[in-house]
């Protein structure tokens, strides 16, 4: 009896099944990494001062998707699977949060200051909520580290000054402590009185979040209009996630190109850092 030798390079049935799992092992793997992305934590990563002292550009953190319930913006490119909110849950004052942009479709980050019903208002840089004063207390100065992606940038001229220690820089920056009611506490910097220092008073509308950035100097909030590149009031449905900790850092000096220079330029002491409690 002869038997005809099998040709070569022709695929075997042992060959098919092992090409099949693997493909059926990426197939899983890409939809576990949706599902982690989309309904549990996302990674984000800070590329503005405007939360400043909280945040620093180069900031990677961990954005946990469940507190406020899923929307379409919880999934990547805004899926269009359904409208509102489901197992929905308003945050917190203090909340610092990821949203999509009403009107641009970027994904930002700032502080929850009002919910729907609260009127926020600010008088020469002093927040107001409900009518009352916010309670605000001057602070030491904020030692902002100058790097390549936080340089010391003045204004006025005068305000801030630079301070060198053991052959690093800081930015001195005068900051204060502001405490919402129910407790949050975070620290905030104000350096200039400018128009944006004297706003409203304006009451929140039911299903939006009145937002600002800690810099408030720096930061197109929801004191402006999206006409102007503000925010104005972000629609509840437009939150992503709540931020909760920073899990690498740098402070851009670094190259893609020359690896060692990923550690020299890595901010160790920032690492771990919590954003859902009180500031430090």
């Amino acid at each position: 009896m002869r038997f005809k030798p099998a040709r070569r390079g022709s695929p075997t049935p042992e060959r098919q099944d092992s090409a099949g799992s693997l493909a059926r092992f990426f197939l899983m793997l890409l939809i576990f990494a949706w599902a982690l992305r989309s309904l549990i934590i996302q990674p984000f990563d800070i590329p503005s001062g405007s939360m400043l002292p909280t945040l620093y550009i180069g900031d990677y953190l961990v954005v946990a998707k469940w507190p406020y319930g899923y929307s379409r913006y919880s999934f990547p490119f805004g899926f269009p699977a359904f409208g509102g909110r489901i197992l929905a849950h308003l945050p917190k004052r203090g909340d610092v949060v990821v949203f999509r942009h009403p009107a641009e479709g970027a994904d930002l980050i700032k502080r929850v200051i009002g919910l729907p019903g609260d009127t926020v208002a600010l008088v020469n840089g002093q927040l107001i909520l409900n009518g009352t004063a916010v309670v605000r207390k001057r602070v030491p100065p904020v030692r902002l580290p100058v790097s390549a992606n936080s340089p010391c940038r003045v204004v006025p001229p005068a305000i801030p000054t630079t301070l060198v220690e053991s052959g690093h820089a800081f930015c001195l920056i005068r900051a204060d402590l502001e405490t919402l009611p129910g407790g949050p506490s975070y620290v905030t910097l104000d350096e200039v009185q400018g128009p944006a220092d004297s706003f409203g008073p304006v009451r929140v509308p039911p299903e939006h979040v009145f937002l600002m950035g800690d810099n408030r100097d720096d930061s197109l909030d929801s004191r402006f209009p999206t006409s102007v590149g503000g925010i104005g009031m972000v629609p509840v449905d437009h939150l992503i996630g709540r931020a909760l900790v920073t899990f690498w850092s740098t402070d851009g000096s670094a190259s893609y190109w020359k690896p060692w220079t990923w550690f020299t330029a890595l901010r160790p002491g920032r690492i771990g850092n919590g954003y859902t409690g009180d500031a430090e």
